[in-house]
């Protein structure tokens, strides 16, 4: 990339002398004007696009809006995009129409037109939607390069190589260390981009989705599903195989699901992969789950909770018997929030155990044990064979059906504590939720301490937050007091490279905590209806999930977006 860039900024007098020669500077260890200029916030990103629009008479799209054909793509390898900082967008008639966040790289555009052998029109768009898009269409290092080597390993393969159509019946891919043949290398270099891609993004999910005419790479990031990249349909059984390997699958069996484990150890820190393969209509889909015990917070202090929710929890944990269930639905924490409670509770002094389905992180002075229902060790039958192992504390991964809850209730019932986590929307539902399992309402009022329900939020991207207009009447709707509503204010991320567009990063946890108490329990003996407990419970100070949501709205840490989608009203 030229210096042109910074040389009109100090000449216009919009950076220093002093910010120039550090530009330059960063311009020699290998780094661009235009990230290094906004990075350091010497200009918003807003007015550098203004700046190069004026000066260079350019057009402007913002590609986090605009969808960009895989043929389109493919007419620029990776790197060549890369080095000239250009994504092609549109292509007709001898033209191609690319995407650059620096017009004063005009080296990288001759080039491109140079080995494209078409004219290059360029327009302009924001650093950031430039990285997402560069993301999205040509992935990591390892993920571009390994389509290409593959796409030039089966051109010259020629008539030996096998058939999209025909596919791969067997696939030889060899062990993540040992070393690999020519034609297995593009396929394990690809594998491995799209895990180290996972990690850099901190996705806790990746999908790879195989469909008819095309075989694709999802991640979800901070809760939400993102294309990242669109795989060669013809690396399909070659890509899906080398997965089962690494997670110990059988890869001669594809038409039952399977499920595995892949561990990586990255930068000191160890990364499990929780493995799951579907057969589906036009072959195997593959998600992992990461589970990265370096990512994993046990302070309770830490979560989220406002102090008086924690209270309440940590009176409900210390108790000497009793059940504490936690819920919501799958990805929003709960084996989190379990896990630090353990955590708080592992004393010398205790025996705790937990039957789990499956292990998801190994603790240090905690039995875990793992449920496999093929051999008839289910949550119900390891929780018997635990209460005849002197147990304190007791974790049940999940319950889920009426014989694992009575085993609970009874555990609890005798002297136990006993942890656990249920699928409902809220935490008054959890009660009526277990008497539809089955279980009288007297065995839930005797052995039932604390619920706690929870969902996870986007937090707004501190990089690029700014405020949002919101009508006061709108906040005086959600239930905020006149006087709160004139002093509040909203805001929203507007989107940038280290958020990649979305104007989220992170997610911060709210709950609902709800201490069962001596009035509730009368009324849930009385056979009085979901609401009515409900509003018995708020009377009595708890805190539900919509109103946790419009707290950190208040607090700046989400959007009212986001906290009205995550949230239901009640």
């Amino acid at each position: 990339m030229s210096r042109t860039l910074a040389d009109l900024l100090l000449k216009e007098r919009i950076i220093t002398p002093q910010q120039h020669a550090e530009s330059a500077a960063a311009f020699k260890s290998g780094k661009s004007h235009v990230k290094y200029l906004i990075e350091q916030k010497i200009l918003a990103e807003n007015r550098l696009m203004q700046f190069l629009g004026q000066k260079f008479g350019m057009p402007s799209v913002n590609l986090a809006k605009f969808e960009i054909s895989p043929e389109v793509i493919k007419l620029v390898p990776q790197e060549l995009a890369r080095k000239a900082g250009a994504i092609p967008i549109q292509s007709a008639k001898g033209t191609m129409v690319v995407a650059v966040s620096d017009p004063t790289n005009l080296a990288g555009l001759e080039d491109l037109k140079f080995r494209t052998r078409q004219n290059v029109e360029a327009v302009l768009t924001p650093l950031s939607a430039w990285e997402e898009a560069f993301s999205k269409h040509y992935g990591t290092i390892g993920i571009g390069s390994a389509i290409d080597s593959y796409r030039k390993e089966s051109n010259k393969a020629g008539e030996d190589q096998p058939s999209a159509s025909s596919g791969f019946e067997v696939v030889q891919v060899h062990d993540i260390d040992s070393g690999a043949s020519e034609q297995d290398a593009p396929v394990i270099t690809l594998v491995n981009g799209i895990l180290q891609e996972g990690i850099r993004r901190m996705a806790s999910d990746i999908h790879v989705e195989p469909y008819e005419k095309r075989f694709r790479v999802r991640m979800r990031i901070d809760g939400v599903l993102l294309e990242m990249t669109q795989v060669p349909i013809e690396m399909k059984r070659a890509v899906v195989a080398r997965f089962k390997i690494m997670s110990r699958m059988d890869i001669a069996e594809s038409r039952v699901p399977q499920d595995g484990r892949i561990k990586l150890r990255v930068g000191g820190t160890d990364i499990d992969f929780r493995v799951n393969s579907m057969p589906t209509l036009f072959g195997e889909k593959i998600v992992l789950r990461m589970l990265s015990k370096g990512n994993l917070q046990l302070d309770l202090t830490k979560l989220g909770f406002e102090q008086k929710q924690l209270d309440v929890f940590k009176k409900g944990i210390n108790l000497p018997n009793g059940m504490v269930l936690v819920t919501g639905p799958t990805g929003s924490g709960k084996t989190t929030t379990l896990y630090s409670a353990l955590a708080e509770l592992n004393k010398m002094a205790d025996n705790l155990s937990t039957a789990e389905d499956p292990v998801e992180y190994n603790l240090e002075g905690i039995n875990q044990v793992q449920v496999q229902k093929e051999i008839g060790l289910t949550f119900a039958a390891v929780l018997r064979a635990l209460l005849r192992q002197d147990p304190d504390i007791i974790l049940v991964g999940e319950i889920r059906d009426y014989e694992t809850a009575e085993v609970a209730v009874q555990a609890a019932l005798t002297g136990h504590m006993v942890l656990s986590t249920l699928h409902t929307n809220d935490a008054v539902s959890t009660i009526t939720r277990l008497m539809n399992m089955g279980l009288e309402p007297f065995l839930v009022v005797a052995s039932l301490n604390t619920i706690v329900a929870q969902r996870l939020l986007r937090t707004i991207c501190s990089k690029c937050r700014v405020e949002q207009a919101v009508p006061k009447e709108r906040f005086i709707q959600l239930g905020f007091s006149p006087e709160v509503a004139a002093q509040l204010k909203a805001y929203h991320g507007k989107g940038c490279s280290v958020c990649g567009g979305t104007g989220y990063k992170g997610r911060i946890a709210i709950y609902e905590v709800l201490e069962f108490s001596t009035a509730l329990k009368e009324m849930v003996l009385a056979g009085n209806s979901v609401i009515d407990l409900k509003r018995q419970a708020v009377k009595e100070g708890m805190k539900t999930l919509r109103m946790a949501a419009l707290t950190k709205v208040a607090e700046g840490k989400t959007t009212l977006e986001e906290a009205l989608a995550s949230t239901m009203e009640g």
